[in-house]
């Protein structure tokens, strides 16, 4: 790489990381941890990429970054951030950043996109600008790699007219981020509808319908659930939208592949609103963003009144471990129970084994079946990763990185069905004591020795 980088991060570590690695890569560094500094730089032309954090303590790096395109039109900024929210990545989008990346951030990801930007020296196309208040919060939270990749899914697809079909499990977010799809795009000002079978029951159904939308957003709540009578009004409805043509999106909890080849859904509806496709993942999928959901609704109760309260280690151990059928609604409202029966400031884990009860079985995921190998679930969980990027490639490193997921919770497992005996461990798995000695080191995984009962 070729090119000065200006870093800004209050963070004197990430500074020091970011300096060396990018010295290495041929770059010349200016780092600092005053945003007043950075813009100091701009203004004097130096930099031709810009790495910035968003929270610093002479101010926020997003507010900086129209009056750097105003100075120095064309000059990229990379945006980290330890605040995992959609609304970031929004934000971001917003602010017309070059690129978004949430903390912990994968270094060698990160040099990548700042040698991209080098090459480049453009910014990606400009957003409408903000009319309006909106939310300081939303409930779409989560710095695992399917939410991150998620959020710059929405931020790319949000200012497009292309059809969206929004797939996942009841209680994961899809009506809500097909809200914030509309709330954040050049239509926030025109209605956004929610139509169901009902609103359309009847011959003059899609024009009413037409009518109240006024070339808003349209979404069809669970499309898979809509008879084909009803499907073929949506499909014409798609074709003639009239003088004010909206935007239409769908949810579905179902696989839609599967049923336009059982006949349920019909070809040209699929096709017609399949032209950006989002999964929202279940909370099976994302158990490391539990802790950061729990705060978040800990802290939503306590605005609105209730007693401050805390969980316990081994009762946040439990919501990690439990199988959450209901999703993220299902945790909010056992959070919100839990908040106003605790005992005491912290909710402990027989007070959470009373509001969840026993494990609910768990259903096979979004077009799984019961019977379905573990080739297979690897497989399917591996091509929606790779659809979640788009017409992107995910990060260099994807093999070691599928390794290490399944390699962590196989050694966890096994030890704990050995009682914590490295050696019956190593055994059950087939490999060397020293192996699996230096695996739960580089893993960082606890062993906790205890008598197992069989």
């Amino acid at each position: 790489m070729d090119g000065t980088v200006l870093v800004a991060d209050d963070d004197r570590t990430i500074r020091t990381v970011l300096t060396q690695a990018l010295t290495r890569a041929g770059c010349k560094v200016h780092a600092t941890s005053s945003l007043t500094t950075l813009m100091r730089w701009v203004g004097e032309g130096k930099g031709d990429v810009v790495i910035t954090d968003v929270m610093m303590p002479d101010g926020n790096g997003l507010e900086m970054l129209p009056k750097i395109s105003e100075d120095r039109p064309g000059l990229p900024v990379i945006v980290i951030s330890a605040q995992n929210t959609i609304m970031t990545a929004i934000q971001a989008a917003e602010a017309e950043a070059y690129d978004y990346l949430p903390k912990p951030f994968d270094l060698p990801d990160l040099m990548k996109r700042t040698g991209k930007a080098l090459e480049q020296k453009r910014r990606a196309p400009a957003l409408a600008p903000t009319d309006g208040e909106r939310p300081d919060e939303l409930p779409l939270v989560g710095r695992t790699p399917a939410m991150q990749a998620l959020y710059r899914l929405v931020a790319r697809v949000m200012n497009t007219d292309l059809p969206v079909l929004i797939s996942g499990e009841s209680g994961t977010g899809k009506s809500l981020i097909a809200r914030e799809i509309h709330d954040f795009s050049d239509r926030r000002t025109l209605p956004f509808l929610v139509v169901n079978a009902a609103d359309l029951s009847d011959l003059e159904g899609p024009v009413r319908v037409l009518a109240k939308a006024k070339g808003g957003t349209i979404l069809f709540d669970e499309i898979g659930d809509i008879g084909d009578e009803i499907q073929a009004r949506i499909v014409r409805m798609i074709d003639n939208p009239g003088d004010q043509s909206p935007r239409f999106m769908a949810t579905t909890q179902s696989n839609l592949n599967d049923a336009m080849e059982k006949g349920t859904v019909r070809q040209d509806l699929y096709y017609r609103l399949n032209g950006a496709t989002l999964h929202v993942p279940s909370l099976r999928e994302r158990v490391d963003d539990i802790p950061l959901l729990v705060e978040h609704f800990l802290a939503k109760a306590e605005r609105e009144g209730a007693p401050t309260r805390v969980f316990s280690k081994d009762s946040m151990e439990m919501l990690r471990a439990y199988s959450w059928p209901g999703n993220v609604r299902q945790l909010e409202n056992a959070v919100r129970r839990l908040v106003l029966t605790a005992r005491a400031d912290e909710i402990i884990r027989t007070e959470a084994e009373a509001v969840l009860g026993a494990q609910p079985q768990v259903g096979p995921l979004l077009g799984g079946e019961d019977t379905e190998k573990l080739s297979a679930a690897v497989a399917r969980h591996l091509r929606r990763y790779f659809d979640l990027h788009g017409n992107m490639l995910p990060p260099a490193g994807l093999y070691t990185r599928i390794l290490r997921e399944i390699e962590l919770p196989l050694i966890e497992i096994a030890l704990d069905a050995t009682g914590g005996n490295q050696a019956k461990c190593a055994d059950l798995l087939g490999i060397n004591r020293n192996t699996l000695r230096k695996k739960i080191t580089d893993l960082d995984i606890q062993v906790t020795r205890r008598r197992k009962l069989m």
